[in-house]
């Protein structure tokens, strides 16, 4: 993954807010000349994710610290598995252990319960998609996450992908109106999806004819219907078929039996539990 600038300053500014003025615990504690070793080390099983931020963050701080070796992203980490070693000034070190940690775990989370979802649908030909449930400031690195889980993007923001939600359709004054009028505007030759929550909804909206149906906290007989009712379309190309809405690990695979092309789950950036790290350093060099 090659930083944007907007996430290089990210990183910065998490430096800063850690920091302040001073690490006065560490300077006022620590020996100015003092060296070590630093091991970032699993507690956990996981998916790791966000080397190219670690990599970044420890050269921003300081270019005196050494990344000696790191565990490539998508790699699975084991509890006492050391993730990352790093030599340098013990001051250096401590100061951006935290915000070090704090991404590490976070995108490592990700990229776990990503994984998770996958396995799920193994062998099915489903894509797990994200969502924009994303902390903010975040999204370009919780999406990049995602993809090291093997999950795929659904829309980086609102200016790549038109996405006609209920309250869009409600505007609009439907689903047909709301269709005509993206399709006059769309100079950008955007994809366009429609978001339905009823079976006379989807067959507006193959009407209208779309790139994508998103079927919306529909239940699994719903989606069985609407899968076929697409598949057996006249036109051409068949709109892709997207399922959403709650689901979970419990039940995305009985939702990608259903026949759907894509599964998006916000829970892979909203509620992701981290990947727990912990730093431990050596007494000294």
């Amino acid at each position: 993954m090659k930083l944007s600038e907007q996430t290089k300053e990210l990183i910065s500014k998490a430096l800063a807010e850690d920091i302040g003025s001073g690490d006065y615990t560490t300077l006022w504690s620590v020996p100015g000349d003092h060296r070590t070793t630093a091991r970032i080390i699993a507690r956990g099983t996981g998916i790791v994710a966000g080397m190219p931020v670690a990599k970044y963050l420890v050269t921003r701080f300081d270019p005196e610290p050494v990344l000696e070796s790191a565990t490539p992203d998508g790699q699975i980490t084991t509890a006492g598995q050391v993730v990352i070693e790093l030599t340098g000034l013990t001051r250096h070190l401590l100061s951006i252990e935290r915000s070090l940690l704090n991404f590490l775990q976070r995108l490592s989370g990700i990229a776990t319960l990503t994984r998770r979802f996958v396995d799920r649908v193994e062998g099915t030909g489903v894509k797990i998609l994200d969502t924009r449930k994303t902390t903010p400031g975040l999204r370009e690195l919780e999406k990049y996450a995602v993809r090291v889980g093997g999950g795929f993007n659904h829309r980086l923001g609102l200016y790549d992908y038109v996405l006609l939600k209920e309250n869009h359709i409600s505007a609009a004054g439907g689903i047909t109106k709301a269709v005509q009028a993206v399709k006059k505007a769309n100079h950008r030759n955007l994809p366009v999806e429609v978001e339905t929550c009823t079976l006379d909804e989807v067959r507006e909206a193959l009407k209208a004819g779309v790139s994508r149906i998103m079927l919306d906290n529909m239940t699994v007989e719903q989606m069985k219907v609407a899968v076929e009712l697409i598949r057996n379309i006249d036109a051409r190309p068949v709109p892709e078929i997207e399922a959403s809405g709650d689901i979970n690990l419990k039940t995305v695979m009985e939702v990608a039996a259903t026949g759907v092309d894509f599964i998006s789950v916000g829970t892979l950036t909203h509620s992701a539990p981290v990947l727990n790290l912990t730093m431990i350093i050596e007494p000294g060099l």
